[in-house]
């Protein structure tokens, strides 16, 4: 793929993957994101604590505490660390593949005065995203069209490091493939060899019991 189409294609990439979810006291809700290798994520979480009077979610009191971790796909946990009711986390994925990030609230004050309901929304940004480019451009005293470069660039980088992570899945599904094809085989063979045995013992015993019955 040349370079213009990688370009476009990084004008056209989507840019945040936000959401919220409810959980209860110590509750843990667990969440999937296929992540190339030497990628960074940032994710921004803030929780609000359900209010029975005024029947409305309301921002949480600071010492509700939420515990984060991520585990890479080999089940190694490359973050697991506690926050304060808001806050932010960041780690840098070394293997491709499915990262499982958890969040849980470890607070018991959660079930005393907000009847055990908690709202928790998320934000993670993924590869070029991560980055806050206003704060490079103030540090690096870059021009406009500076950032704009640097940003193409950091886009181009991440969509060839999705590349390579398809290259890598493409093989792992390959390879796969061909181990089950030869497991197949070999059970086709397995079950072929021993339809034959059978049908050997079979014609003996069928033998000896008419030699037995002196039929032949």
């Amino acid at each position: 793929m040349g370079l213009p189409a990688l370009l476009l294609l990084a004008l056209c990439a989507a840019s945040a993957r936000g959401l919220y979810f409810h959980i209860g006291e110590t509750e843990k809700r667990c969440f999937i994101e296929e992540i190339p290798d030497e990628t960074m994520v940032i994710g921004n979480y803030r929780t609000q604590m359900w209010d029975k009077q005024k029947e409305v979610f309301l921002p949480s009191t600071p010492g509700l505490g939420m515990h984060v971790e991520v585990k890479d796909p080999e089940g190694k946990v490359v973050l697991s660390r506690q926050y304060g009711s808001e806050g932010r986390f960041t780690f840098t994925s070394h293997t491709p593949g499915d990262h499982q990030i958890c969040l849980h609230s470890n607070s018991t004050r959660m079930a005393l005065f907000a009847g055990g309901r908690l709202r928790v929304h998320l934000d993670i940004q993924v590869g070029e995203h991560a980055n806050n480019y206003p704060e490079i451009a103030a540090k690096d005293k870059l021009t406009e069209l500076q950032l704009r470069a640097r940003q193409l660039l950091d886009q181009v980088e991440q969509i060839q490091k999705e590349q390579d992570y398809q290259r890598y899945r493409e093989e792992r599904f390959r390879l796969i493939s061909e181990s089950t094809n030869q497991r197949v085989l070999w059970w086709s063979i397995a079950q072929t060899v021993i339809l034959i045995l059978t049908g050997i013992w079979q014609m003996r015993h069928l033998k000896s019991f008419f030699e037995a019955k002196k039929l032949v």
